[in-house]
């Protein structure tokens, strides 16, 4: 198949090319980023590539290109778009603190970026359109949260996804465009580097002797995900047998984060030889209390389920983040 993957230098991106790659060895990949939260390192670390313009040929079987530019440009997304199989949209501003702070550019992006995607696989004839959300857009309800509950955002993040979601029900009702939205709980594993998310932003302070800091008393809950579970859960909605479906994706198991943070340093004492403390400081606006996914529809329809067990995906995530650390202090001054 030809993939289309738009943040496809991102966290998400890299795990589910590195996937593909080792799974779908003859897949044409096409990657459209505008770099502004991640490098090309990220995706040269996964072997060669091609950086071209929007409108060059396709890659051929086996390899991976990289269109530089952003989803809101209607015609660089519409041009790197044409002769792809499948669409997964990834690009996104992420995260319910900087929606708070910049609403306008949070819309932009996911509102407006969405939509121009929509546009362009339906342009281009894609067979499927993968589009990624969260939980954002349910906001705080008693879980597990599943398919059927009414959307309640608490965030301008939560709202601009789930715009994204009804743009993929009505291209999907209007146009026939094969179209899945999954919602990502907690995603955390290898290439976490740059996220804000609390698995990455714990290791990071762990590693670099610093505490770890909860905000609010711990007790709020989280699913996390590993990104191998979330990369095998979008080469599975890639292939749809029904159009406009919405999907849980989680761990089903809910974790606080003051268990997490016990786990983690247990994880970070026998593999990393790191001792962590633990700081607590005021909660954050916006986040809700509790949650966790119910994934039956994800396991009914999609035959997919999740594999990894948490102190598992921790142990990789630490050892991923300590040999990078290792390489940055080997490499000379």
């Amino acid at each position: 198949m030809r993939w289309l993957i738009t943040g496809g230098c991102g966290f998400i991106g890299t795990n589910l090319i590195a996937a593909l790659r080792r799974e779908q060895p003859d897949s044409a990949i096409r990657v459209l980023d505008d770099l502004s939260e991640s490098e090309r390192g990220e995706l040269a670390s996964l072997g060669p590539f091609e950086e071209v313009a929007a409108g060059a040929p396709q890659p051929p079987p086996g390899a991976v290109q990289l269109v530089v530019g952003d989803v809101r440009e209607r015609n660089v997304v519409s041009r790197a778009a044409q002769g792809s199989d499948v669409f997964v949209h990834l690009a996104a501003r992420t995260g319910v603190q900087p929606s708070l702070e910049d609403p306008r550019g949070d819309c932009a992006t996911n509102v407006l970026g969405t939509l121009e995607c929509l546009e362009a696989a339906r342009s281009a004839g894609c067979r499927s359109f993968v589009f990624a959300s969260s939980g954002a857009p349910l906001g705080d309800q008693v879980p597990p949260l599943d398919e059927t509950r009414l959307p309640h955002p608490l965030s301008p993040y939560g709202a601009s996804k789930l715009a994204g979601e009804a743009y993929c029900q009505a291209y999907a009702a209007s146009f026939g465009l094969m179209t899945a939205v999954l919602r990502f709980s907690n995603v955390y594993g290898p290439r976490c580097g740059r996220k804000g998310s609390v698995v990455a932003r714990f290791v990071r302070r762990a590693l670099a002797g610093q505490p770890l800091e909860i905000n609010g008393d711990g007790t709020q809950s989280r699913d996390f995900i590993y990104v191998d579970d979330v990369a095998r859960a979008i080469v599975a909605a890639a292939r749809p047998d029904r159009a406009g479906e919405v999907f849980q994706i989680g761990s089903a198991r809910e974790t606080t984060v003051a268990a997490l943070a016990r786990t983690l340093a247990t994880v970070l004492s026998e593999h990393a030889g790191v001792a962590v403390s633990v700081h607590h400081g005021p909660p954050l606006r916006g986040e809700v209390r509790r949650s966790v996914a119910d994934t039956a529809k994800a396991r009914r329809i999609l035959g997919w389920r999740p594999e990894i067990e948490l102190q598992d995906g921790l142990r990789r995530t630490v050892d991923w983040f300590a040999g990078r650390q290792g390489e940055e202090e080997g490499r000379p001054g």
